[in-house]
């Protein structure tokens, strides 16, 4: 869609309260479009008061509807972390699944207020232009989307920041362009992601980022700090001895894992769009939480359940990645990845220090397939070593087949 296209339709503008979002509702306001502001309550560690978008939106003329997802943010890390879905390079795609449940719940709201027309302010480089796109079109499929970065009359009007706060100096509204910036940084719940900008040279190192949720390793206390995670079929139901929601366990798994300086990680990622991106990412609570998740599936899943395990997740990572939360594949996915969990409770207790996460011990593992009698080197009860003879001569057959046969190249 362009400009000229939104005429006699209402739009719902997706906004941060940056300039980018004051200056394209300011744009829509001047030129007569009905335009309703909506911004969602991610639990974002970088804003104090989520609240205070509207009141940067003010001045801009049109209404600003806060819709609290934080709930939904936490179910869906929750979702993420029992299936270990890591994204390329090994990091958590916090940005991609808050776009999921973003979409979703302001969808839900613009409906309800007669909204025709989505309107987001990603660029048109990037990935995020094209999880609004989809999960727009997958949800509400009647809707229409307008990506203002991608309209030639905007971008021509508005090539930098600088043409945007003299814009809006004509009315008055605030626009602190301030000094350049080394990085960009996008929050939820699950974490922060760190790009652009200096960290687009891969001679910059990953530690001019300031961490949100915590601190760098070298900085963290010197000194291990335990946790204790009760999980049931995957999930974390219990902290230190304290019951707790998806959004308590996030939040205090981000509070403990932060100031350890647990999972600052550096990644090069393949973009949708097929270039490649560097970032570098903050995700404490979903890394904590996953570690303690995957010593008891280490105990509970079979070699074969946790090969499938590991593809199950891979799908659901690419799936999140690519603004495919909501398809058949994963949920048929999320349905594999249910089954594979529904024995993985027990109590692990992990020690934190300085950015690396420790096992000390675990407890309660009821469907656990680990014995020490069969598995200790000593004398004992388990399995009689003189029984794997039989075996050791099984798999050996097919050894001397080729060998026998010459296929076996290698000096000998």
């Amino acid at each position: 869609m362009l400009l000229k296209d939104l005429k006699n339709k209402t739009i719902g503008m997706c906004v941060s309260g940056g300039l980018d979002s004051k200056t394209v509702t300011k744009k829509l306001k001047e030129e007569g479009y009905d335009v309703i502001c909506f911004s969602a309550d991610l639990a974002q560690p970088d804003e104090k008061d989520i609240n205070d978008v509207i009141k940067k939106m003010d001045p801009c003329g049109a209404e600003t509807v806060i819709v609290d997802v934080k709930n939904e943010m936490a179910e869906i890390c929750f979702e993420t972390i029992k299936a270990s879905a890591t994204y390329d390079g090994g990091y958590w795609n916090t940005t991609g699944i808050a776009r999921a449940v973003t979409v979703q719940g302001l969808i839900k709201a613009m409906k309800a207020r007669n909204v025709n027309v989505l309107a987001h302010g990603a660029t048109g480089r990037g990935n995020d232009q094209m999880r609004f796109e989809r999960y727009t079109r997958s949800l509400a499929p009647e809707m229409e989307v307008y990506a203002p970065w991608r309209d030639p009359e905007l971008l021509e009007e508005f090539p930098g920041r600088s043409e945007m706060a003299d814009y809006l100096a004509q009315f008055d509204i605030p626009a602190v362009i301030g000094m350049k910036k080394k990085y960009s940084t996008d929050a939820n719940l699950a974490g922060l992601s760190h790009e652009a900008e200096d960290l687009e040279s891969l001679e910059t190192s990953c530690t001019i980022v300031e961490p949100t949720m915590g601190v760098w390793p070298q900085i963290a206390p010197d000194k291990i700090e335990e946790i204790t995670i009760r999980y049931e079929a995957g999930r974390a139901v219990e902290i230190n001895g304290q019951a707790v929601t998806p959004f308590e366990a996030m939040t205090l798994a981000n509070e403990i894992g932060g100031r350890n300086g647990v999972w600052m990680k550096n990644a090069l990622e393949n973009r949708i769009i097929g270039t490649k991106s560097r970032g570098v990412y903050e995700a404490p609570g979903m890394e904590v939480l996953n570690q303690g998740l995957q010593q008891i599936l280490q105990a509970t899943l079979d070699r074969r359940s946790t090969a499938l395990y590991k593809q199950m997740g891979a799908i659901i990572s690419d799936n999140i990645y690519d603004g495919r939360y909501f398809d058949e594949s994963t949920k048929a996915a999320q349905a594999a990845i249910n089954v594979l969990t529904a024995s993985a409770s027990g109590i692990v207790k992990l020690g934190l220090y300085k950015g690396n996460v420790f096992f000390n011990s675990m407890t309660d593992i009821d469907a656990s397939l680990y014995n020490e009698e069969d598995s200790s080197m000593e004398a004992s009860d388990g399995l009689n070593p003189a029984s794997s003879q039989g075996y050791a001569d099984i798999i050996s057959v097919e050894a001397q087949a080729l060998a026998k046969a010459g296929q076996f190249k290698g000096d000998s």
